[in-house]
Parts: structure tokens; C-alpha cells; sequence
């Protein structure tokens, strides 16, 4: 019979989950505090501990570290009702099998227990790999969210810790691809090295190659001196090849080949250099239809997938809006050194009906231009400009004058609108308006002639 110990302050939950486990079979033993846990420790000898994070003294994450030191082969699934990503990225860093959200169902918890115990050997091997202190957050953006998928994505950041896996990141523009790529190398053994992105559309492939494997005196018109390409800048870091899908052919053969030999000819050079860079690659494109009609190489599609994330939409996750709202709020506000400190339940409701087809960051671009223009702390219905993507609202919420004049606009003018208000806010600088817009400056400037602004 395996042994588990119960660890929380909340004597109600250590009642309904010990009659649960005991019912399938298990013998369990309760304890209030992480203190309590470690003194029971060598007498009752568990299997499996599971234990919340957040408890007055020793918290759930020293208590699992304690346990990694002293009893290597004891299994530790943690539990918390918070929300923080950092939380979830250290459990699996230190070794847990499994992080879970609260409230946590009964079954799921049976669910996740049977598996622990099944997969007892593996994880023993899991717990023994090297453990590195987390780097610190501060001045940094952090992905937040606690719906299952968000979940999952930062229990494979914790893991993708340990190791130097390729990386394909998919979803939807604007979903934060390029935030969880930045997540996975701030976790890394290597977190210290460069992180350099790089938008691979936004290049020709001459130019791409360039920038990517540098290249020599003498190798085209103007390269009146050598330089030095990311591959080899990046040292042990991290490379962000971003819309890896929309490449050239000629492009994903010279990538293909980095790949399997871990190095690369400057463009014009004869010798060849060693990369020790680590590649994570995102696409919002559907990959197995590109390579099916042969726009994309089938053997680098695997190469880059070793390990797969996928991001999902603001659609799929419509119960993180609140929580990425309030948390997008408090990074606006700041940029902008606004007193705003408050988003409305009526519009926060409005940002809930929004279909969000430029996902997380249209939330943000929205949310920016609401702090701009709200006039005292609290932003209300009228200070969002969602365009034309809005549910329809019910007719008592027509009824309390829940629409806005954005309703009434064209698209034409809508985006007229934002351009307007984004150019303003960053003082004419094209480049920093592009970025919050979430498009590429030439569209901008296409943008800018069109309205004649």
C-alpha cells in the first residue's frame, strides 16, 4: 500500500482529500504545516507528498526543496490556489511531478495520484536532475493565466529548464509566442547568455542569412567588412526565429543543416563555425498543411518540433481576461505614469464579450489607449475602442447605454482612430507606434499615406 502525506492548513481540505485517497486505497497522513511535514517525515516514510504552496513558515516550494535534498526518491505534487507563473515554473524545476490549481477536483486529484504512483521510477530520475536557482522576474513581462492550457505551457517552461530541446511555438498572432520563447531561455541553465529574436519576415532571405550567420569581407556589394551573425553572438543563449513558417526553401535548407551539425558558413565563407545556441522557432501558420503542399521542408518540421508548445487563443481562454486585464492594467499604467487603478465590471464585461482577434496583445493596445483617455482612475465602457469584432450585447445591456461610438464607425475609421491615438501617445516615433499596434513599420507608414496623416 502506498503511503501519503497531506500537507495544508486547511483542515477541511486535508479531510475530503484523506477520505478520498483512502477509499482508493492508499494510507495517508495528515500535517498542518510544512514544519509538521518534515518532523513526520523519516517516521512515516511517503510514497507521495502533496502539499500546498502558500502556508504560514516554510512554504510548499521549500518543503519540496527540503524533500529533493533529504528523501530524493519521495515523490511531490504541489498544490495553490494563486496564480503566479513563477510558482509553477519552480515546482517543476525542483522536481515535482505534477503542479495543480485550486480548487482541485477529487477525481482529477485520483487522476494525477494513480499516475505519480504508476510513473514512480521515472520521476525518481526526474527529481535527481540539476536544479538552478530561478532568475528573478523584476522589470520583466511575465505570462500570466490559469486556465489548463496556460497551465501546461508553464510546467513545460519549468521543464525545458533542464535541457536544450529545440522549441516550436504555435498559435495565433499576438497569443505571446515570443513571451513564452523569452520564458523558456529566463529559465534556462543559460539564462545569462543573449536572447535574440529574430521576425523572419520581416527580412529578405539575403539579409536574413546575413544576420543569422554573419558573413565576410567581400560578400556582396557593400559588405565592406566582416561581421559576426546571431548564430555566433548568441553564444550558449537563445535564437527566436519568429513566423519560421513563411521562410524561403533556400532558407529552411541552410537552417535544416545548422540543426544537424550545430554549424553554419558565414555568408562568402569557406570555413565553418560552431553554434551552441539554443533554437526556438514560432509559427501562427498551420504546419502540417504547409508541408503536405510542400511550402515547408517535412525534415526540418520535425527537427524544430522536439518539443511542441502551443499557445492558445484569447477565444479559448476567455476566463483569463479578467486576471490579464487587471495585470495589463498595472504594467500600462505604469509605462504611462497614469493614476488609473480600476477597470469597470460593465467594462470589463465588454472586454469579455470582444471577440479578441488580435489576441493578448490587441488587449493590451486596447487597454493602452483606455488609460490615455480615461480622465479619472477608473476605466469605464466608453474609454474602450474594440471596433467591429464586438458580440452583439444582450438588449438590457443596450438598454443601460452599453454602447460606445467605436459601434458606429467604419473599420475604415476605426483604425484611423487607433493610429491616431497611438502616434500621439508615443510622439510621432513610427517604430514604438508599430510595436503597440502589433504591425510591421512599412504597414504603418502604408497606413499613415492611406489616411493622409
Amino acid at each position: 500500500m502506498s503511503r501519503i502525506l497531506l500537507v495544508d492548513d486547511e483542515s477541511d481540505i486535508r479531510s475530503v482529500f484523506r477520505d478520498k485517497l483512502e477509499v482508493s486505497g492508499f494510507e495517508v497522513e495528515e500535517a498542518e504545516s510544512a514544519e509538521q511535514a518534515l518532523a513526520r517525515l523519516h517516521k512515516f516514510d511517503p510514497d507521495l507528498i502533496i502539499t500546498d504552496v502558500r502556508m504560514d513558515g516554510i512554504t510548499g516550494l521549500e518543503l519540496l526543496a527540503r524533500v529533493r535534498e533529504s528523501m530524493s526518491d519521495v515523490d511531490v505534487i504541489v498544490m495553490t490556489g494563486h496564480d503566479a507563473m513563477s510558482s509553477a515554473v519552480e515546482a517543476m524545476k525542483l522536481g515535482a511531478f505534477d503542479y495543480l490549481v485550486k480548487p482541485v477536483g477529487l477525481e482529477q486529484l485520483r487522476i494525477v495520484v494513480d499516475r505519480c504512483i504508476e510513473e514512480r521510477k521515472l520521476s525518481q530520475k526526474e527529481a535527481k536532475l540539476r536544479k538552478k536557482e530561478q532568475a528573478p522576474e523584476t522589470n520583466k513581462r511575465t505570462i500570466v493565466g490559469r486556465d489548463p492550457k496556460m497551465i501546461e505551457i508553464f510546467k513545460m517552461v519549468g521543464i525545458l529548464a533542464r535541457n536544450r530541446a529545440t522549441v516550436l511555438i504555435r498559435g495565433e498572432t499576438g497569443t505571446g509566442k515570443e513571451m513564452v520563447a523569452r520564458a523558456v531561455h529566463d529559465h534556462s541553465l543559460h539564462a545569462e547568455e543573449p536572447f535574440i529574436a529574430v521576425n523572419c519576415t520581416a527580412l529578405a532571405d539575403t539579409l536574413l542569412e546575413s544576420e543569422l550567420f554573419g558573413h565576410v569581407r567581400g560578400a556582396f556589394t557593400g559588405a565592406v567588412a566582416g561581421k559576426k551573425g546571431y548564430f555566433e553572438l548568441a553564444g550558449k543563449g537563445t535564437i527566436f526565429l519568429d513566423e519560421i513558417g513563411d521562410t524561403s526553401p533556400e532558407f529552411q535548407s541552410k537552417l535544416l543543416r545548422v540543426l544537424q551539425e550545430r554549424q553554419f558558413y558565414p555568408v562568402g565563407g569557406e570555413q565553418p563555425k560552431i553554434t551552441e545556441a539554443r533554437v526556438v522557432a514560432a509559427t501562427h501558420q498551420h504546419m502540417e498543411e504547409l508541408v503536405s503542399e510542400g511550402g515547408f521542408r517535412e525534415d526540418l518540421y520535425f527537427r524544430l518540433r522536439v518539443v511542441e508548445i502551443q499557445v492558445p487563443s484569447l477565444r479559448e481562454r476567455q476566463g483569463d481576461i479578467p486576471l490579464l486585464a487587471e495585470h495589463l492594467l498595472v504594467r500600462v499604467r505604469a509605462e504611462i505614469g497614469s493614476s488609473v487603478n480600476r477597470i469597470s465590471e460593465e467594462a470589463m464585461a465588454r472586454l469579455q464579450r470582444y471577440e479578441w482577434p488580435g489576441n493578448v496583445r490587441e488587449l493590451e493596445n486596447v487597454l493602452t489607449r483606455a488609460v490615455m483617455v480615461a480622465r479619472g482612475k477608473i476605466v469605464v465602457p466608453e474609454h474602450l475602442s474594440l471596433g467591429v469584432w464586438e458580440k452583439k450585447s444582450s438588449e438590457s445591456d443596450s438598454e443601460e447605454g452599453v454602447v460606445t461610438e467605436e459601434k458606429d464607425m467604419s473599420l475604415s475609421t476605426a483604425v484611423e482612430v487607433r493610429i491616431v491615438t497611438v502616434m500621439e501617445y508615443t510622439g510621432g516615433n513610427k517604430t514604438r507606434a508599430a510595436r503597440i499596434l502589433g504591425i510591421s513599420r512599412s504597414k504603418l507608414t502604408q497606413y499613415l499615406e492611406e489616411f493622409d496623416l
